[in-house]
């Protein structure tokens, strides 16, 4: 039986940048969310797609509209709900070990129970090894693989991913991609993932959200009914090619404020390529 986790009515945010002249990020987004689905939220640059994750995080607050997990509105950030960012953010003056503790610690957990969870961690995302190294000595993927561990040791009911791997390269994205599937596997989390790729949302998503060119909203959803592990096979290929098809459209809008009313990306086509970064270089 599934159970709705995260409910979003009417949702809508304006920054006040110029007096009496709001920019319009996010308007009249309505969507669910069941307690265990991985979500990515795909669109181009400046759709709204982190300001969403941040005001569902509690790290922003909607204008209008309602937004619920559990049932009840959110007012603020809350340990039921941890960020993970594109940068790391581990704190170069800990050790690793010390990095994933950190949180536990603060919550006031024993230091050997906090040490413990730790280590099971980074026994999870294979760093046992590194505990006591220092951040500046490990790889992009692997600071990335010690935030999500410094997340999941805290035990969310929600995990929030703000492009998570976008600065990695495509062959560390790949190892990611499988290792964060088996956790999620394993723990039941519900996660909501940003990015800007078509194939990393396909891979990895229950359902994705296509969000629209400003002012933000839902453009349409897209259900993701390959069997896991997911392959480059034909259902998965065709789904790219029908997100990337929609994903024109926006891009589109957005190129023609910059480059011109007649400019036609279907001529003058950006990258034909689903796993691109669509939206990131603009």
């Amino acid at each position: 039986m599934t159970t709705n986790h995260i409910v979003l009515n009417n949702l809508h945010k304006a920054f006040n940048v110029k007096k009496n002249d709001p920019v319009i990020a996010l308007d009249n987004v309505d969507f669910t969310i069941q307690k265990g689905e991985f979500i990515s939220l795909l669109g181009p640059s400046g759709c709204g797609k982190s300001t969403l994750l941040n005001i569902i995080a509690g790290l922003d607050q909607q204008t209008s509209g309602e937004l619920l997990v559990n049932g009840k509105p959110i007012t603020g950030p809350g340990n039921d709900r941890i960020v993970v960012f594109q940068e790391s953010g581990l704190f170069p003056w800990l050790s690793v070990l010390e990095n994933v503790m950190y949180g536990l610690l603060i919550k006031g957990i024993d230091k050997k129970e906090a040490e413990a969870r730790a280590m099971e961690w980074l026994a999870k995302v294979h760093l046992t090894k590194f505990a006591h190294s220092q951040p500046h000595e490990l790889s992009g993927g692997m600071k990335q693989r010690v935030a999500i561990a410094r997340a999941l040791v805290m035990d969310p009911e929600i995990l929030l991913m703000d492009e998570p791997f976008a600065a990695l390269d495509e062959q560390t994205r790949m190892v990611l991609h499988k290792e964060l599937e088996k956790l999620w596997s394993e723990t039941k989390k519900t996660i909501i993932f940003v990015t800007h790729n078509i194939r990393e949302a396909v891979v990895l998503s229950d359902r994705i959200v296509l969000m629209k060119t400003r002012p933000g909203g839902i453009k349409n959803v897209f259900e993701v009914q390959a069997a896991r592990p997911r392959t480059a096979d034909s259902l998965t290929t065709h789904l790219e090619n029908r997100i990337l098809e929609e994903l024109e459209q926006e891009m589109e809008k957005v190129l023609k404020e910059e480059f011109g009313s007649d400019y036609s990306l279907k001529t003058d086509r950006v990258s034909s390529s689903p796993d691109r970064y669509m939206g990131s270089d603009i």
